[in-house]
């Protein structure tokens, strides 16, 4: 009698494992088995729209900085159903053509125009950006994208005008243009920030070569020490040059501005400042003094050219959510120029 049911609980247990066995293979197959669309899904996307481009890169090659090209992307509806495009979307300085229609049967045909494309200024690779968007449910956004290679046309020297407030007509140097492709071209502009710098022009003479004379209006630059340089030209790949000019300030603070860290309210830090002459002058400080009061001059020293500041600053009580605290400092030159020292305080976290 035990045989027996040792038997028959043998022949229980093995049939469990095999059915559980036949599951998990069965559950397994499941999981491998891809999802099946559904009808209603696939219908739709048999009877959408789709738009498909000739291409999507228009690759200008080399190019003059600061110059105008159209190229266009034409594009089909390959779908079974009405195209609909949305307003064509950009980031690049580029003038679109506006779309003779929006909606577009299946099998119908289109292009997007764009009547001009400014190259950047600089020199090297650009890619410029457009969006387009529409009723294609596979690809409603489309980036299509205008490549150029922006080389120099028209070479010039110097790159930069470094100038001085001292010296007779700021030190300018003469500015060289030279047509890198032998086309002759002639000079219609020449523009500065505020109009501190001048130079003669005759528009209506070509060549291939120019020699610059600048003149600089002293007490301008002086109130504007930075600025650019815009030189218009009738070259075909190069519409335009731009050169940075600089002047040397009088005076010049060091450091330009205190930062405090780990600052705690009412307990004061002590900072030194020098105003120095760029130019070796012999000069005065007027006065001295803090916007909002938390800096406070401790001593005021003139060494040679040059003014050394003890100064106190005090960061005032802040509240909870207070994580930084400012101030600027002045100094007045006898004269009428202001240096301003900016003061930035952190407060530790809580």
């Amino acid at each position: 009698m035990k045989r027996n049911y040792s038997l028959i609980l043998t022949i229980l247990v093995g049939g469990c494992i095999l059915f559980l066995q036949a599951g998990c293979q069965k559950q397994a197959g499941l999981v491998k088995e891809p999802k099946p669309m559904l009808p209603a899904q696939a219908k739709s996307l048999t009877k959408s729209p789709k738009i498909t481009f000739e291409k999507v890169i228009f690759d200008l090659g080399e190019v003059g900085p600061g110059t105008r090209h159209p190229c266009e992307f034409k594009f089909t509806n390959t779908g079974k159903d009405l195209l609909k495009i949305q307003p064509i979307q950009t980031n690049c300085s580029c003038t679109l053509a506006a779309l003779t229609k929006r909606e577009y049967a299946p099998g119908e045909s289109g292009t997007i125009e764009v009547k001009s494309f400014r190259a950047p200024a600089h020199e090297g690779p650009s890619d410029q950006q457009l969006y387009v968007y529409s009723n294609d449910e596979v690809n409603p956004k489309i980036t299509l994208t205008i490549k150029a290679k922006v080389a120099m046309k028209v070479d010039y020297t110097p790159k930069m005008l470094n100038l001085f407030l001292k010296s007779e007509n700021a030190g300018c140097p003469q500015i060289t243009l030279r047509s890198v492709d032998n086309q002759p071209f002639a000079i219609k502009r020449f523009k500065s920030t505020a109009d501190c710098i001048t130079a003669d022009i005759n528009p209506s003479v070509k060549a291939t070569n120019f020699v610059l004379k600048p003149k600089v209006d002293m007490e301008i630059l002086g109130k504007v020490l930075a600025g650019r340089v815009d030189i218009g030209l009738t070259h075909p790949e190069c519409s335009v040059i731009n050169i940075s000019f600089d002047a040397l300030p009088r005076f010049k603070t060091e450091p330009t501005n205190i930062i405090i860290y780990g600052a705690e309210p009412g307990k004061s830090v002590s900072k030194e400042i020098w105003v120095l002459n760029n130019y070796n002058e012999d000069f005065e400080v007027e006065s001295a003094a803090s916007k909002k009061g938390f800096v406070k001059v401790l001593s005021q020293q003139k060494v040679d050219n040059s003014y050394k500041f003890e100064l106190q600053i005090t960061p005032p009580v802040a509240d909870s959510k207070q994580r930084v605290f400012i101030d600027t400092f002045s100094v007045k030159i006898k004269g009428g120029e202001e240096l301003k020292i900016n003061c930035h305080g952190f407060y530790p976290k809580k």
